[in-house]
C-alpha cells in the first residue's frame, strides 16, 4: 500500500494529545485576543464618552456665555433708558418746581394784599 503509515496505538495517542494540546493553545490565544478587544473597545468608549462629555460642556458653557452677553446687553439698554427718563423727570420737575413756588409766591402775596 503506497502512502499508508501505520501507527502504533501509541503514536496515534501521541498524535491526539499533540493536537488536543494545540487546540487547546489556540482557544486560550482567542479567549486572550477577545478579552484584549473587548478591553480596547471599553477604553475606546470611555474616551468617547469623555470627549463627547467635554463637547458638551463647552457647548453648555459658550451658549451660557453668549446668553450673559445678550441679557448684559439688554440690562445696559433698560439702565439708559431709565436714566434717560430719569433725566427728563428731573428736568421737568426743575422746571415745575419754580412754577410751583411763583404759584405759592402769588397766592401768598394775594391772600396778604387781601388780609389789608
Amino acid at each position: 500500500m503506497v502512502g499508508e503509515f501505520k501507527l502504533s496505538r501509541t503514536d496515534i495517542l501521541s498524535e491526539i494529545k499533540r493536537a488536543e494540546t494545540e487546540a487547546d493553545a489556540k482557544v486560550k490565544k482567542a479567549e486572550a485576543d477577545k478579552k484584549a478587544a473587548v478591553a480596547e473597545a471599553r477604553r475606546e468608549s470611555v474616551k468617547k464618552i469623555r470627549e463627547a462629555e467635554a463637547d458638551m460642556r463647552d457647548s453648555y458653557e459658550s451658549s451660557v456665555a453668549a446668553e450673559q452677553k445678550a441679557l448684559d446687553e439688554k440690562r445696559n439698554e433698560l439702565l439708559a433708558a431709565g436714566r434717560k427718563d430719569a433725566e427728563s423727570i428731573g428736568k421737568s420737575s426743575a422746571g415745575k418746581t419754580e412754577e410751583v413756588n411763583n404759584f405759592l409766591v402769588e397766592e401768598f402775596e394775594r391772600a396778604i394784599d387781601a388780609a389789608s
